[in-house]
């Protein structure tokens, strides 16, 4: 009977915080859906993981079932870059191809990037206690591109130490761009920067270019960063199989079936990083608040550089497309029609935002590339 109910003599208030925790990510999911697919996922994975004994992550010198899917999905990196596959498959980037200016949105928006690495360092260099370095910097700030996979990527490479509390803030707060964002935008434009309205230009793209255009951007990238294939060429892939014409099973099995149970694994596994040992310490709030700023100070980037171009330019971009230009992808696009509805029930940016937005795809795996082959070259 001790044996029985020794759970019970087990559990610490540190443990009941992070099952709360768990609890109020289900909720989110499931009464706000902000995110379900992401949040229900990583709420259990938090209950699980913070019950006595974490028997789901190891028990009695055996790996549980959550490490064993953390070890074979995260640390070798495969359900990011599957992940990638499948969003590449849900691209449309004729939208792009018919207005590629709006592709330098997308590279505006990864501000927060280096920004936030830039700050980061600094302090680490402040409160050297808290064993920041370069690589830790550029992981944290990596959180402003609101691109778990490419977080999760480049957190596995350059800090594994800091992996859960990093997945955690950068899906959490892709979860929650329709709570921060709407403030940045109302913050940064005018009313009659929101009122502008954009022609949407139904460009005719050939089935030719289309299919040379993912072929195109991996070689590209991979000869200028080659470290970054991983996630631009399985981008790239996934949206080769969208527009060839030809494997339209593949193309639906990876953005259902992949998709689908990619992040389902990926959601509970990343949960099963969260126990109280490694999450309730001071160094994982300073990454919650330092990926926040991270986030508001990309859609800050995008919305500046939009009215810096308007300064130049007879036809004027809506700044809100600027913000739509974070991967976040449809989320953000649909949350700038929303406040553009609001302003002018009659004003539809949805088609600019959503080409903005798939910038945002392809600028955040560049960036996550480009941060991958600028520390290693600066630590040398």
């Amino acid at each position: 009977m001790e044996a029985l109910f020794s759970g019970l003599m087990d559990i610490t208030w540190q443990s009941l915080i992070m099952i709360a925790i768990g609890g109020l990510l289900i909720y989110l999911g499931i009464a706000k859906e902000y995110e379900p697919n992401l949040l229900v996922p990583m709420g259990f994975g938090a209950i699980m993981v913070n019950l006595p004994f974490a028997a789901v992550w190891s028990f009695e010198g055996a790996e549980g079932v959550l490490q064993i899917l953390y070890n074979f999905g995260i640390a070798t990196e495969l359900f990011p870059v599957l992940i990638f596959v499948a969003v590449g498959a849900m691209c449309d980037f004729s939208l792009l191809l018919g207005n590629p200016k709006m592709l330098f949105l997308g590279a505006a928006a990864q501000f927060g990037i280096f920004a936030t690495a830039i700050a980061v360092v600094v302090i680490g260099q402040m409160f050297p206690e808290l064993g920041i370095d370069l690589k830790s910097a550029a992981s944290i700030g990596i959180i402003g591109a609101a691109d778990g996979p490419t977080s999760i990527f480049v957190a596995a490479k350059f800090a594994p130490q800091f992996l859960g509390p990093i997945s955690v803030a950068a899906y959490s707060y892709m979860s929650l761009v329709p709570i921060i964002q709407p403030p940045v935008v109302m913050a940064l434009t005018t009313r009659e920067e929101r009122l502008i309205r954009m022609k949407h230009t139904d460009a005719s793209i050939s089935k030719t270019a289309l299919i040379i255009f993912p072929i195109m951007v991996t070689i590209i990238a991979g000869l200028l960063a080659p470290i970054c294939v991983p996630l631009v060429g399985l981008l790239m892939f996934g949206n080769l199989l969208r527009v060839c014409g030809v494997l339209e099973r593949l193309s639906l099995a990876a953005q259902n079936e992949l998709a689908n149970l990619v992040t389902l694994l990926l959601g509970i596994t990343i949960g099963g990083t969260m126990h109280w040992e490694k999450f309730l310490d001071p160094m994982t709030i300073l990454i919650l608040i330092l990926g926040f700023f991270a986030f508001i100070f990309d859609t800050a980037g995008g919305i500046i550089f939009v009215k810096f171009l308007n300064l130049f330019s007879k036809e004027k971009i809506n700044p809100m497309c600027g913000a739509a230009g974070i991967s976040a992808f449809p989320m953000s696009a649909r949350v700038m029609q929303q406040i553009a509805k609001k302003e002018d029930p009659t004003n539809f940016i949805l088609m600019p935002a959503i080409t903005a937005n798939v910038a945002g795809q392809i600028a955040s795996a560049i960036a996550g590339g480009m941060v991958l082959v600028i520390v290693p070259w600066l630590l040398s």
